[in-house]
C-alpha cells in the first residue's frame, strides 16, 4: 500500500464560516489559518495546497485583549527615508477591521507560493452578512 499524497486533482475544497464576534482577533485568525493550510482533513500534505475556502464575518466586533488597542501598532515602510507609517491598532480596527484580521492570519501562515494562494481564498467582511451563500458555506465550531 502506497502512501497517500494531496495534489490538485484529488483535493476538495469546502467552505466555512468563521464569526468573529466578541472573540480574541488571534483565536479567529488561528482557526482561519488552519483552515486555508488544510491542516484539519486527514489527508493534509504540507507540500500541497489541500486547504479550504474561508469566511469571516463581523470582523469589526473582534477583540484584542490586555492592552494591544493602545500599544500596538501596525507599520509600514515606502522604502524612501521617513517613509515609516504607523497607525495605531485603535485606529485600525475602527476604520479597516477586515485588514486587521487579513494581516493576522497572513502572519500566522509560512511566508511561501502556497500562502499567496491560500490567502485569495479568505473572505472577511465587516458585518453579519456575506455573499456566498450560492457555495453552501458550513458554520466552523470549534
Amino acid at each position: 500500500m502506497s502512501t497517500f499524497m494531496a495534489n490538485k486533482g484529488n483535493i476538495v475544497r469546502k467552505w466555512y464560516v468563521l464569526d468573529a464576534a466578541d472573540k480574541p482577533l488571534g483565536k479567529t485568525a488561528a482557526t482561519a489559518a488552519t483552515l486555508l493550510r488544510g491542516k484539519h482533513k486527514p489527508e493534509y500534505t504540507p507540500h500541497a495546497d489541500c486547504g479550504d475556502f474561508v469566511i469571516v464575518l463581523n470582523a469589526e466586533k473582534a477583540v484584542l485583549t490586555g492592552k494591544k488597542l493602545e500599544q500596538k501598532y501596525y507599520r509600514r515602510h515606502s522604502g524612501y527615508a521617513g517613509g515609516l507609517k504607523e497607525v495605531q491598532y485603535k485606529t485600525l480596527m475602527q476604520k479597516r477591521p477586515e485588514l486587521a484580521m487579513y494581516l493576522a492570519v497572513r502572519g500566522m501562515l509560512p511566508r511561501n507560493s502556497i500562502t499567496r494562494n491560500a490567502m485569495t481564498r479568505l473572505k472577511i467582511y465587516q458585518g453579519g452578512e456575506h455573499k456566498h451563500q450560492a457555495q453552501k458555506p458550513e458554520i466552523w465550531n470549534a
